[in-house]
């Protein structure tokens, strides 16, 4: 048996065998480590990806061909995707192309974006626009067709094994100097994923959420010292194919009893995120003044947790 017959035999009896998954931004960095993972545990996988530069310029059909080249090469099955799923077009496109190439449609991971930072001060209204619509359109879109699919199957008594992983960021959780676009869509991809995975679970379909900390195109200038590679034979802490394990597992049958969850993955740790909820609280029991209201606050900030800083902050 040859090493790519092996690596096939092997994938076959992966823990997504049979399933299709789209990986959307797969052509570079994590992305590209979550479409080769799924197809290493016996998923066919759409890979999407623009081909643009890291601030969202330009378009190349290469990144995401390359990629179906790779996992091909490996053993695996994939088809390459080139619409951007940050139009309506684009996004029912990328659904239909696992239909039409694959039959179904098991999971969805959403990861397409890019950065353009900036200090709100200097950031302008097209930056501010170009990274919302990436990120957080970016992941409604595909999200919505597909669970219109999904729904369809419910209803047609075919209910699926469905699930979506969406990516937020550390900056989503805690903010980010110089990086308020950024930061605004990554937390609206939080507040999204919690209203999606309570209104498609009665169709079957899961969705979670990384917050994922690795080398790729857009931390390695931003946050250079902290992804530095390590010397040669050290533990790659930062190297993106650390986070694709948890997504795989997401996006398997094996998580079928995970949804409305956020989790941090870096190198080997993984931390289940736990966000707003109510601290300490005060009720007088009548309308307060503006002084009583003050004193109240100060009194149980005293006793809340101290936040934690702003990714940057001084």
């Amino acid at each position: 048996m040859t090493a790519v017959e092996s690596r096939k035999a092997a994938a076959e009896r992966g823990i997504c065998a049979g399933r299709v998954v789209i990986v959307t931004g797969a052509g570079r960095g994590l992305g590209r480590a979550h479409a080769r993972a799924f197809a290493a545990e016996g998923a066919r996988v759409v890979v999407n990806d623009l081909g643009v530069a890291a601030d969202g310029s330009g378009v190349s059909g290469g990144p995401a061909q390359d990629v179906v080249e790779e996992i091909r090469a490996a053993g695996g099955d994939a088809v390459a995707h080139r619409g951007d799923v940050a139009t309506a077009e684009g996004a029912a496109s990328l659904v239909h192309a696992a239909l039409e190439t694959y039959g179904r449609l098991d999971a969805l991971v959403n990861n397409a974006g890019f950065l353009r930072d900036r200090m709100l001060v200097n950031l302008d209204e097209d930056d501010w626009d170009a990274v919302v619509r990436v990120h957080l359109k970016g992941h409604f879109l595909p999200l919505k067709h597909a669970a219109a699919h999904w729904r369809a199957e419910a209803k047609a008594g075919r209910p699926p094994h469905a699930c979506v992983v969406n990516t937020s960021s550390g900056a989503g959780l805690l903010g980010s100097v110089g990086q308020g676009n950024y930061c605004a869509a990554k937390a609206g991809v939080l507040g999204l994923t919690l209203v999606a995975a309570a209104e498609l679970a009665s169709y079957g379909v899961r969705v979670n959420a990384i917050a994922p900390a690795a080398r790729t195109r857009m931390t390695e200038t931003t946050f250079a010292d902290a992804m530095a590679a390590p010397e040669e034979g050290g533990f790659d802490a930062m190297a993106p194919e650390n986070v694709s394990p948890l997504v795989v597992w997401l996006g398997s049958t094996a998580s079928a009893s995970v949804t409305g969850r956020v989790f941090a993955v870096e190198g080997g740790r993984v931390t289940v995120m736990e966000g707003w909820r109510p601290g300490p609280s005060d009720d007088c029991g009548a309308r307060r003044t503006p002084a009583s209201a003050g004193e109240a606050a100060l009194k149980l900030l005293a006793r809340a947790e101290a936040p934690q800083a702003v990714y940057g902050a001084r």
